[in-house]
């Protein structure tokens, strides 16, 4: 068993199991009832998403990057990723990790956030992250 890293809205893999969404907001547009059916999440747990000031900095540096200021994107990215890593290290959250890496040793689960470069979304230091905490972690993408 194992933890996947997804993004959300994306189709299912076989054997997937529950989908958390670490994500701050519902997906725009869909009922909740549909929030399983249309491959978003089972679960929404915005506990382990980057505090509203901190995306909107996340986001600045994913439009940098898309309009060539590579340098730019980069230094905010990795201001992000520090603050971000910061935040994580709550005793909460840190719990929480804790908990998401001992169930992959027994359970088949995924986790995710809507971006679509994994590379440039939290999700990435959340892979990181659990992989730190002795989490096991299914590598297809």
């Amino acid at each position: 068993m194992a933890i996947r890293i997804v993004r959300l809205g994306s189709e299912r893999s076989p054997g997937e199991g529950l989908r958390i969404g670490t994500v701050r907001r519902p997906p725009r547009g869909v009922p909740k009832a549909e929030f399983a059916s249309r491959n978003y999440y089972d679960v929404w747990y915005p506990e382990l998403s980057p505090e509203a000031d901190l995306m909107q900095q996340a986001l600045q540096s994913i439009k940098l990057r898309a309009a060539g200021q590579t340098a730019e994107a980069d230094k905010l990215w990795a201001q992000f990723e520090k603050l971000f890593r910061k935040q994580l290290a709550e005793p909460a959250a840190q719990r929480t990790l804790a908990l998401l890496a001992a169930l992959s040793q027994s359970s088949a689960f995924s986790v995710g956030c809507y971006c679509e470069d994994e590379a440039h979304c939290h999700r990435s230091i959340l892979r990181s992250l659990l992989r730190d905490q002795g989490a096991v972690i299914d590598n297809q993408i």
